[in-house]
């Protein structure tokens, strides 16, 4: 893959990955619940996430969804209602006040990473974006394996970085939110983002149909 390409395709990733989405709200949401302990895991999940995305596209999976109407609502369907399930559990988790400063219900990092993994790779959107977004930038004269292994890398850990970004902002915003008030209002607003999320998805399919 030449140089210039490559700078393009990394810029574009770049842009891209930094509008806010159902994953990136999903970290951030974590990051606030969780402080900095939840980055790692909900990074490492965005990233395999991905990983999957990119993967299930260039196996052929984004050209079915795009054919397949039924599948790609089917797919939608289920990470909506997987958003929503885990905005309710933010929206409803319980707040203590602890000796060394405020501690919320713990989340295990697996869970998180878990978590992160799934809204990140059930997004049929993602995946048929990839079918369409990747051949803009592949050169058909050179060997096709090599240059998709190389987009594939760029696009994961440019999306683990801007993870990282959200999730270290969100963090240090949860530092001057003491109160158990205060984190429990945070815990809501993170919830009802998720929730908000669900829903516009399914609304958005509903409106195209």
């Amino acid at each position: 893959m030449a140089f210039e390409i490559w700078l393009a395709f990394a810029a574009a990733s770049a842009v891209l990955l930094a509008i806010p989405g159902p994953t990136i709200m999903l970290v951030v949401a974590y990051a606030l619940g969780q402080g900095k302990r939840a980055a790692a895991a909900t990074v490492a999940g965005v990233a395999l996430g991905d990983f999957t995305a990119m993967t299930a596209s260039l196996l052929g999976l984004g050209v079915l969804l795009a054919t397949s109407a039924t599948l790609f609502t089917i797919l939608k369907l289920v990470g909506a209602a997987y958003l929503v399930y885990l905005g309710i559990r933010l929206w409803r988790a319980p707040v203590t006040a602890a000796d060394a400063g405020i501690a919320t219900a713990e989340v295990s990092g697996r869970r998180m990473l878990a978590h992160a993994w799934l809204v990140t790779a059930l997004n049929p959107k993602s995946i048929v974006f990839f079918v369409a977004f990747l051949p803009q930038f592949l050169d058909a004269t050179r060997p096709l394996f090599g240059q998709m292994v190389v987009m594939e890398v760029t696009f994961v850990l440019l999306a683990a970085l801007n993870a990282a970004a959200y999730a270290g902002l969100a963090a240090r915003a949860r530092r001057l939110v003491r109160h158990p008030t205060a984190q429990r209002l945070v815990n809501r607003v993170g919830g009802s983002c998720l929730i908000a999320a669900g829903v516009a998805t399914v609304a958005w399919r509903r409106a195209a149909s």
